[in-house]
């Protein structure tokens, strides 16, 4: 049988600022030509993580390997092997969509037609060609972002480290940044994707990580995360906040667990077994109780359910430690 060959590796990573214990013993395998989503409250340790990976941070202590290279005493040639795209996009918004490209290939010692010629390439991978000649202040957030991607595949790298690639993108923006990342890979890259929205890790990860307090705390992929947490669950959105508790003690008498309840969203969620008979029975409950309902829903679990269970924090919110 093949062994699995894994782009990323670290064992036993730690970092510490001051007081901070950014990282405290974190471990992290990444197969190669698939997406590892990186998850964890504010604080957590993600960027921290993915510097000392892309060799922008030393490590106080552990290792880690990056195209099967120490990230350490191989930093220089490890940098020949990754692309990085930041939190905010590192375009110059005064030259061109070309323009900037053909910089960051000169910066990376290409020769003027190489680079002209790999900007070009890289133009037409990422759906940019026909707004190639215009300045990138022009552009729409995702359109900046794609750009931002394309300048960190110049060297074709094999690892692409992206922190919250999608922060502050409106949803078109967002699913044009998640087609990029499917064909980069589709290509045969390695991603590892920081990310607070769920539903992104959920749409672009092949396995995730949970980082809190600096150590992985548990792994999966979307799927064997859900699973951890039950089966399909019932969701019922009441009239008032007022309805909320005795709508809560209605659906616990069917569900046989205290139910979560949302105040904000006046919804109360609770597992349930077989499908059809809790619906039934949540509705005869309700009515029962002179309760009515703008809306019930059976769904199954979502990672922001699994996330909020394991770190005791949704995401986006701080966690234990200083945000590093």
């Amino acid at each position: 049988m093949e062994s699995i060959r894994f782009a990323v590796f670290a064992e036993g990573l730690s970092k510490q600022y001051g007081e901070t214990r950014a990282l405290d013993g974190f471990d992290l395998t990444v197969p190669e030509g698939t997406v590892c989503g990186l998850l964890g409250p504010n604080g957590a340790g993600k960027t921290t993580a993915v510097r000392i990976l892309s060799t922008l941070l030393r490590p106080d202590g552990g290792r880690a390997e990056v195209a099967g290279l120490d990230v350490v005493r191989r930093a220089e040639e490890v940098r020949y092997k990754v692309g990085l795209a930041g939190q905010h996009a590192a375009v110059d918004e005064i030259l061109t969509g070309r323009q900037n490209l053909v910089m960051f290939g000169r910066l990376y010692h290409l020769g003027a037609r190489e680079a002209l010629r790999r900007a070009d390439e890289l133009l037409e991978q990422f759906g940019l060609t026909e707004a190639a000649g215009k300045q990138a202040k022009h552009y729409s957030g995702g359109m900046r972002r794609r750009l931002d991607l394309a300048a960190s595949f110049i060297l074709s790298p094999q690892v692409l480290f992206l922190d919250e690639p999608t922060t502050g993108l409106d949803p078109r923006g967002r699913n044009e940044v998640w087609e990029a990342v499917r064909s980069l890979v589709a290509g045969g890259a390695t991603v590892l994707l920081t990310t607070q929205y769920l539903d992104e890790a959920d749409q672009l990860a092949d396995r995730i990580v949970v980082i809190d307090a600096g150590r992985a705390i548990a792994e999966g992929t979307p799927t064997e995360l859900k699973s951890r947490i039950g089966g399909d669950r019932i969701d019922v959105v009441v009239r008032s906040v007022g309805e909320l508790p005795l709508a809560a003690e209605s659906v616990g008498r069917v569900s046989g667990v205290e139910p979560g309840i949302d105040e904000d969203a006046r919804r109360i969620s609770a597992p349930v077994g077989d499908r059809v008979a809790a619906l039934t029975e949540v509705v005869r409950a309700l009515d029962s109780a002179g309760l009515g309902a703008e809306d019930i829903a059976l769904r199954r679990p979502s990672l922001d359910e699994v996330f909020l269970r394991l770190t005791g924090h949704r995401a986006g919110e701080a966690g234990k430690e200083v945000a590093v």
